[in-house]
């Protein structure tokens, strides 16, 4: 069993990268579905379709890769962990990686990119950086 599932998709999603996998799939939740369809608007992941239902429902995830071949997923860090959570009011939100990578954080209006909660003036609960 996984303590940590936000880490576990985020992991999953850059070893299968790696490995130039096409395909990850990955267990349902409401939380990993809205992580994923944020990372589909910003580009680093090509689609998402929902299979099954009920119990057995899974995020099948279709990765993103250039024309060399190169997977669009570079790296990712977690932030916040089960054990230690971590919180950015809206003035902390600063760019990542001189603007080439980007923060999640799951806000009350739902998840949102560091750039989106700035826009918003809202902070939250930083979940990880991706470039």
């Amino acid at each position: 069993m996984v303590s940590d599932t936000i880490g576990d998709l985020i992991i999953r999603l850059k070893n299968a990268g790696v490995v130039k996998k096409e395909i990850v799939e990955i267990p349902y939740s409401k939380l990993r579905n809205a992580i994923l369809e944020k990372l589909q608007e910003k580009g680093y992941i090509e689609k998402i379709t929902v299979t099954g239902e009920g119990v057995a429902k899974t995020l099948t995830v279709t990765l993103k890769y250039n024309a060399e071949g190169t997977h669009s997923i570079r790296g990712v860090k977690r932030m916040s962990k089960p054990g230690r959570r971590l919180y950015k009011k809206v003035a902390d939100i600063y760019p990542v990686k001189f603007g080439k990578g980007d923060l999640l954080l799951s806000t009350p209006t739902g998840i949102l990119t560091g750039d989106e909660a700035r826009s918003q003036h809202v902070g939250g609960e930083q979940l990880f950086i991706i470039w």
